[in-house]
């Protein structure tokens, strides 16, 4: 039996597969009440901003989800190595070994990018940050911890991309495998 709607916390993760599938100019309000079973009405009723707010919903519960599982584990933890494990492993899990894009990269890349240009950059910024920080508590210097953590994260939206247009998930966990490697000798 379908779930049924009942709070807008219910329907922000079927909204960013639909944004992921169809890109923020794709999915019209048609196509989002078609996919959610909701009309424009219980849309507007949950999200008054329109797909703007929509699409912020998705941001804010995709910020919530890394920092949960990526940021603040790589901030707080006491061993550092494991941190970045960690990190590889819910990275794998959370984009799907490369079958689920990045959905605030897309944006990134997007026209919808000036929109969204705060979000975006304190998704990557704060990625960046708490990598570099991880990195800093394993051992190396400041500028080399914050330049392997930018690299890190390229490395991550590249083996995405990669994995998603030869449709082949060994690329991106391969990928994954070497990132790991090459921050772990850090």
């Amino acid at each position: 039996m379908a779930r049924l709607i009942a709070e807008r916390s219910d329907i922000v993760p079927k909204l960013a597969e639909i944004f992921r599938e169809n890109g923020f100019e794709g999915a019209s309000l048609a196509l989002i009440g078609q996919k959610t079973g909701l009309g424009k009405g219980s849309l507007y009723h949950f999200f008054p901003g329109g797909k703007e707010e929509m699409a912020a919903a998705v941001l804010a519960d995709i910020d919530d989800w890394f920092e949960s599982n990526v940021y603040r584990p790589l901030r707080e933890a006491d061993d550092a190595g494991l941190a970045i494990s960690g990190m590889c492993r819910s990275v794998v899990d959370y984009f799907r070994s490369g079958r689920r894009i990045c959905l605030v990269g897309a944006f990134a890349l997007d026209n919808v990018r000036d929109r969204f240009a705060a979000r975006i950059r304190a998704y990557f910024a704060a990625w960046t940050e708490a990598l570099a920080g991880a990195l800093e508590r394993a051992g190396s210097d400041s500028t080399k911890a914050q330049q392997r953590a930018e690299e890190a994260v390229a490395d991550i939206q590249g083996a995405l991309v990669l994995s998603r247009a030869l449709n082949d998930t060994a690329v991106f966990e391969r990928g994954m495998a070497r990132i790991e490697e090459r921050l772990l000798a850090a």
